[in-house]
C-alpha cells in the first residue's frame, strides 16, 4: 500500500477512535501543519528530493482538515477518506501548482487543498441532501 494511503488511513482510524471535539481537532491540525512545514523542509534537504513519499505528515494534516467540521460517523469518515485520497492523487487546481512551492510549503499545501476540497464537497452534499449534523 502507498505511504500516503497508509498515512491517511491511520489518521482516519485515529479520528474515529480518539475523543476529538472541534477545539482539539483544530489544535491538532495547527500543530501537525506547523510540524509538517518544519519537518518537510528538513527531510527534503536531508534527502535532496522534493516531497519524498516517506513524508506522510501532509496526509495527516489533509485528513484532519477534511473532517474538522464533519460528524465522525463511519459513512462520513469513509467518504471523506476516499474523496481525500482522490483529490490528493488527482491534485485539481491549485493543488498541483502549489507543489512548486519550496520546502515544507510545497510538501503541505497540496494536501491541505485536497482536505479543503473534501470538506467542502462533503458539507455541500450533506446540505444538498438534508443530512443533519
Amino acid at each position: 500500500m502507498a505511504p500516503g494511503t497508509v498515512g491517511s488511513l491511520v489518521t482516519a482510524v485515529a479520528i474515529w477512535l480518539l475523543p476529538f471535539n472541534l477545539m482539539r481537532m483544530a489544535i491538532t491540525l495547527v500543530a501537525v501543519t506547523l510540524v509538517g512545514l518544519w519537518a518537510g523542509s528538513r527531510v527534503e534537504r536531508g534527502l535532496g528530493r522534493k516531497d519524498p513519499g516517506l513524508i506522510v505528515i501532509d496526509e495527516v494534516a489533509g485528513m484532519l482538515l477534511s473532517m474538522i467540521l464533519l460528524p465522525r460517523t463511519l459513512p462520513v469518515l469513509v467518504t471523506a477518506f476516499l474523496l481525500f485520497r482522490l483529490f490528493d492523487i488527482w491534485k485539481p487546481f491549485p493543488a498541483r501548482e502549489s507543489q512548486a512551492l519550496t520546502g515544507g510549503m510545497g510538501v503541505m499545501v497540496d494536501d491541505l487543498i485536497a482536505g479543503l476540497y473534501t470538506l467542502v464537497l462533503v458539507l455541500g452534499a450533506r446540505a444538498l441532501f438534508g443530512v443533519p449534523a
